[in-house]
């Protein structure tokens, strides 16, 4: 069992470097841009929530400012008309009143429980928002360091490039010199062959009886030719 374990991963392994090797290295630096600005949107989605959250507790704050305040006049309200009764010597509006102003007082109470709620969250809606804010900041750096880096990458990759492709040319030309000089070495080789194939058939030539003869018969022709001369020579006077 632990062979075929060893085994899988010997697989495994093998086929992720191949296909890390097969990658073309512009894909993957602008699938690592697409990366980063969709992670760069997912931030600023998620930060617009947060800021949002606070945005909107602001409003019920003001809403929630606004309640205590008109439950705060309406029981002072209350308050004044229970003793302008009870003055009166109204006993049943005097009770209808206070009655009213202890309901608004309670109203108020609500008021001013919810508000001190509110602005607790509102505090720590605030710290959120600036936290998310500086993280969206932070990475939008990031991601215009990434893009600076990107160009940066993509010049080297086609410096690279264009060094494989004069590597290649060289490599060519090199090859090409090599069969060349090749090629010369052979033909060279067969003039020498020829060379000395000549010069080894002209000795044999020599030490054959032909080849005294035919050496003979130039001798008595010099000398034939000598003797001609002299004839002229003589004829002219000089």
């Amino acid at each position: 069992m632990g062979f075929f374990k060893r085994l899988w991963g010997y697989i495994k392994t093998l086929f992720r470097v191949k296909a890390e090797a097969a990658m073309d290295p512009e894909i993957e630096i602008e699938q690592a841009i697409h990366e980063a600005k969709k992670r760069d949107q997912d931030l600023r989605n998620q930060a617009a929530k947060v800021v949002a959250h606070r945005v909107q507790l602001e409003s019920k704050i003001e809403r929630a400012a606004d309640d205590v305040g008109e439950a705060r006049e309406l029981a002072k309200q209350a308050l004044l008309k229970a003793q302008e009764s009870t003055t009166g010597g109204d006993t049943a509006g005097a009770d209808k009143w206070t009655k009213a102003a202890t309901g608004l007082a309670m109203r108020l109470q609500a008021s001013e429980n919810n508000l001190n709620s509110l602005k607790k969250q509102y505090e720590s809606a605030v710290e959120q928002s600036d936290d998310a804010k500086k993280a969206t900041q932070q990475n939008a750096l990031r991601l215009q360091e990434l893009a600076a880096k990107r160009m940066e990458m993509l010049g080297d990759l086609q410096q690279a490039k264009m060094q494989e492709s004069v590597n290649k040319a060289i490599e060519a030309i090199s090859s090409t010199m090599d069969d060349e000089a090749v090629s010369l070495e052979k033909v060279e080789d067969k003039i020498e062959q020829r060379k000395a194939m000549a010069m080894a058939k002209a000795e044999l030539r020599e030490a054959t009886p032909d080849g005294a003869e035919m050496e003979l018969r130039e001798a008595v022709s010099m000398a034939q030719a000598d003797a001609k001369l002299d004839e002229l020579r003589a004829e002219l006077g000089i």
